[in-house]
């Protein structure tokens, strides 16, 4: 069965490709739907050919199933697209190639003889770094109250900016040749290079009639007194209008007011807006509140015991006091008496 299907169809398990080089309509269908009916039928034979053949593979066996390692393809598809045009020289290519410089890979690291140590070539903590150097030797050249660090930072800004400038202008020419990097063209036009723009779009009716909708309605006014082409249409309003109440106090102005505030405090507490408010919080705080309490009704009630037990205490003290005093009294006038009666 299997040698017949692939006398009879050209099979190519590494695309997963099958079709029929002798098909033919014997008569041409007369309607679409006999079109659809034959085309199915064709395309299951073809699965099914395919299928076949991937069966007859060397499989092995795995958790989820048989896998079945597929041959290199044998037919050549065509490409989507058009081959990439091919990138123009840089400047420094085509000068490398006047002086007969060639490219040779650079390691990585390299040996720092300041530190004594293997560092970057490039990127943080790099050899020979600016940053690493504590102490920057003199020389009869520099001028008298030049900060060297200063112009080290300069110079290299303007390493920096020339070659930010020989990358544009290279970007320039390949972009005249068309040969622009693919992950460069989307933002071709944001690139400060002249002739790199890109042609301007065509806008249809409908977008400049939004265009000049939105530029009619952005005066203070709404574009209400401004001043009307002939035949053009008024702009519609969209989107709602806020409304908000009259400066000036008037009747009824204390009704619309009580409106207004009792309509947010119903969002605010309505159920169907409970993330506005935080109840955990908001039941911790009520727990804290009632425990300060009964800590402040404890307080308050140990006080007044204690002072219903120092009550009778001064009293008794005054009481004995009171005793003593008239004690004294009498005695006092006791002696009086003596003295009266000795007289």
């Amino acid at each position: 069965m299997e040698v017949e299907n692939e006398k009879r169809y050209q099979i190519d398990l590494g695309n997963l490709l099958a079709y029929d080089p002798n098909h033919h309509f014997p008569s041409l269908p007369s309607s679409r739907e006999e079109l659809v009916k034959e085309c199915l039928q064709k395309g299951t034979e073809l699965a099914q050919a395919l299928a076949d053949a991937l069966f007859i593979l060397p499989a092995t066996e795995d958790v989820d199933g048989p896998i079945v390692k597929l041959p290199a393809p044998t037919t050549r598809l065509p490409r989507q697209k058009h081959l990439p045009k091919p990138k123009p020289p840089t400047r420094w290519e085509i000068f490398a190639k006047e002086k007969g410089i060639k490219k040779h890979k650079k390691d990585k690291l390299v040996w720092d003889e300041q530190t004594q140590k293997w560092k970057r070539r490039f990127g943080y903590d790099r050899v020979n770094d600016d940053a690493d150097v504590p102490i920057i030797e003199a020389k009869m050249t520099d001028e008298i109250g030049e900060d060297p660090f200063a112009k080290r930072r300069a110079e290299k800004k303007q390493r920096v900016e020339k070659q930010e400038k020989n990358r544009l202008k290279n970007l320039k020419e390949a972009a005249k040749a068309g040969a622009l990097p693919s992950h460069v063209q989307i933002a071709a036009t944001a690139l400060p290079i002249t002739g790199s723009q890109a042609v301007p779009k065509k806008l249809s009716k409908t977008e400049l009639e939004e265009v000049a909708g939105t530029a009619a309605i952005s005066t203070a006014s709404g574009g209400k007194f401004d001043k009307k082409l002939p035949g053009e249409k008024p702009q519609k309003m969209k989107g709602k209008h806020r409304k908000f109440l009259p400066v000036a106090e008037g009747k009824g102005m204390g009704s619309q007011e009580r409106e207004q505030t009792q309509k947010i405090l119903n969002k605010l507490i309505s159920k169907n807006s409970h993330e506005a408010i935080d109840v955990n919080k908001a039941v911790n705080k009520l727990n804290v509140q009632k425990e300060k309490k009964k800590k402040h009704d404890k307080q308050s009630l140990t006080s007044t015991k204690l002072k219903a037990k120092q009550k009778p205490l001064k009293k008794s003290s005054q009481k004995g006091s009171s005793k003593k005093g008239t004690s004294k009294k009498g005695s006092s006038k006791k002696a009086s008496s003596k003295r009266g009666s000795s007289k």
